[in-house]
């Protein structure tokens, strides 16, 4: 943290988010010259938009169930398979989070002190909204730094981190104790709340209708006014909406059963809290979710607007024009590396397209098996046969293909297991460096689709399938509207789930819920934290990595297994490590229990 320092000196004015920021300003100066310059004052803030946590490629995802990469040397490849360490942990938040928190924590000592505006009703709502801002990026990086360092120590105290509201000079006293879980989380809250309350929900094209009433009581009459600290404009920055999204996310990992006992969060309480968001989605289809969800990084060409989003995207990075992902992910046929490969333990997680799990319908074909399958299977993972690329190019990763696009066939470019992404790809890109033709993209930070399986979790642990407690929804409503926007059950009404339902099977509608997480949240970073906050056994954490090898004989294909890469994690690794330099450098933060 103390590092924190060496990067005020500069203080660069870079815009994460799109250009909602002043051009960069002259290095070097004293804190002081951002009380006449509200320039000056954004830029502190808008370091802890730089440093956002978020990933615009899957990461994670290689280290669980769902995919491995056929890079060798990549750090998640290492961690799995037994080099996670508290000195080598690829998941580490604490560096950047802390540094945020420091912007952050200097931002709010001396926000109430600079000129907004000459206006004074204008500077209120400018020293509101930004404000605002402070908290609830606070929080986020606070739920951030708790999901990934935050475990118990040896005595069986589920703790956090260490709780820092103050900015830090460089004499102060750097030797944090950590807070308990339950410490942190409340604090999440607490600044989640604040910025709740002083943030508009959206940033928008206001009417005078629309004007709060704190404002109108100090005389703000005309809508101009208000949308000049709280335009469409401004779309990208934290806002309500984002807020009432982190608070969701902090109560779901803290009602969860790994963290549940020493958190102070109930399911009942997570359940409340999302139904705040999710209960202000109007995204057109079942419950209020977007129709268009399924692919929302295919809607990128379509124009927003200055930070707008499709109604599926709750908060997105700027738009930006490339071919990366593609480059990275496409089969090498398509002039590709293909780095993220989907495993058959994913694959085989999708259903039937009737709704009911492979291993619990007669009309799956082991023979063939991606027939009558999950849409989303499709729209997800390129398989066997399957179709990518600006030409839509079959792809055989069988050993009867001619190409390296076969399993195993060329090291580092070729998939291990027999699948290719297809999620977050677009189609129309095409690396080959005779066109290299681009695409825009952009980084769906926090999507509606989360929120309502956060609402769908909580809800069913607090009250089963069917209770809503006074809610719009019930866990079942809302699985009914995924699953009925993928296309299951389109011919038998969703008799699996229906099932469920007349039962009121909690436990059959918690695997329900779990597995259409994994389907719709995959490669989005995801199911490494959700296995170890669901406290799984040390088997689920250490499945090995299948594939499958495909050979044919005139018209007939053999499916053979294929066993791809061992796992290796202990049972302590439920929780991560705080950074082992950091333990050794200060005395009074304790380590989690069973790292060194």
């Amino acid at each position: 943290m103390k590092n924190i320092f060496k990067l005020l000196a500069f203080l660069p004015l870079l815009t994460a988010c799109d250009d909602l920021f002043e051009p960069a300003l002259e290095n070097n100066r004293d804190l002081e010259a951002m009380y006449k310059e509200p320039s000056y004052a954004q830029g502190i803030l808008a370091n802890a938009y730089i440093i956002l946590p978020y990933e615009t490629s899957p990461t994670s995802d290689l280290a669980t169930d769902d995919a491995v990469t056929n890079e060798i040397s990549n750090s998640y490849l290492r961690m799995a398979t037994g080099s996670w360490t508290a000195n080598n942990n690829p998941v580490s938040q604490w560096q950047n989070r802390f540094n945020a928190i420091q912007y952050i924590n200097l931002f709010l000592e001396n926000v109430d002190k600079v000129e907004w505006a000459k206006d004074e009703r204008i500077s209120t709502m400018f020293l509101d909204r930004l404000k605002g801002e402070a908290y609830g990026l606070r929080a986020l990086h606070m739920y951030y730094l708790l999901r990934a360092h935050g475990g118990k120590i040896a005595d069986g105290t589920l703790m956090g981190v260490p709780i820092i509201l103050k900015s830090e000079g460089p004499d102060a006293d750097f030797n944090h104790a950590r807070a308990t879980y339950s410490d942190c989380v409340k604090q999440i809250m607490e600044d989640a709340d604040k910025a709740i309350e002083l943030l508009p929900l959206d940033y928008k094209k206001f009417e005078d209708s629309e004007i709060p009433e704190k404002y109108k009581n100090i005389g703000v009459t005309n809508a101009s006014d208000y949308r000049r600290v709280c335009g469409e404009e401004f779309r990208g920055l934290m806002s309500g909406r984002i807020a009432l999204a982190v608070r969701a996310q902090t109560a779901l990992l803290a009602a969860s059963p790994a963290f549940q006992s020493g958190s102070g969060m109930t399911w009942e309480q997570a359940a409340d809290y999302a139904a705040e968001i999710v209960e202000k989605a109007n995204g057109g289809g079942g419950c209020g979710l977007d129709a268009n969800g399924l692919e929302w990084y295919a809607l990128a060409d379509n124009d927003y607007g200055t930070g707008g989003s499709p109604a599926e995207v709750i908060w997105r990075s700027s738009t930006d024009e490339n071919n990366t992902l593609e480059a990275a992910n496409f089969p090498p046929s398509l002039y590709g590396n293909g780095r993220v490969n989907p495993t058959q333990n994913l694959v085989d997680a999708f259903p039937m397209a009737n709704g009911y799990p492979i291993s619990e319908t007669s009309e799956y074909d082991a023979g063939n098996p991606y027939n009558k399958r999950d849409p989303r299977l499709a729209k997800y993972i390129v398989y066997n046969g399957g179709k990518q690329g600006p030409n839509d190019s079959e792809i055989i990763t069988g050993t009867y293909g001619t190409n390296t696009d076969v399993v195993n066939k060329e090291s580092g470019r070729s998939t291990r297991t027999g699948y290719y992404l297809r999620k977050l790809l677009r189609k129309e890109c095409n690396p080959n460096p005779q066109y290299n033709t681009t695409k825009k993209h952009y980084t769906a930070r926090i999507r509606y689709t989360e929120m309502f399986l956060i609402y769908a979790e909580a809800a069913n642990e607090a009250w089963g399938p069917q209770n809503s407690n006074g809610h719009l929804y019930s866990a079942y409503d809302v699985i009914k509207a995924i699953r009925t926007r993928a296309g299951l059950g389109t011919d038998n009404g969703d008799a699996y789930l229906e099932s469920i339902k007349n039962n009121n099977d909690k436990d059959k509608m918690r695997e329900l819920i779990r597995n259409e997480r994994r389907i719709e949240l995959c490669f989005e970073n995801f199911r490494f934290w959700d296995l170890r906050r669901w406290n799984v056994n040390l088997t689920k954490l250490n499945e090995t990595a299948l594939g499958v090898e495909i050979s044919k004989s005139g018209a007939t294909m053999k499916y053979t297994p294929l066993e791809v890469e061992n796992r290796k994690y202990e049972d302590y690794m439920i929780y991560g490590p705080l950074p082992f330099a950091e333990v050794m450098k200060w005395s009074n933060l304790e380590q989690n229990v069973g790292w060194k």
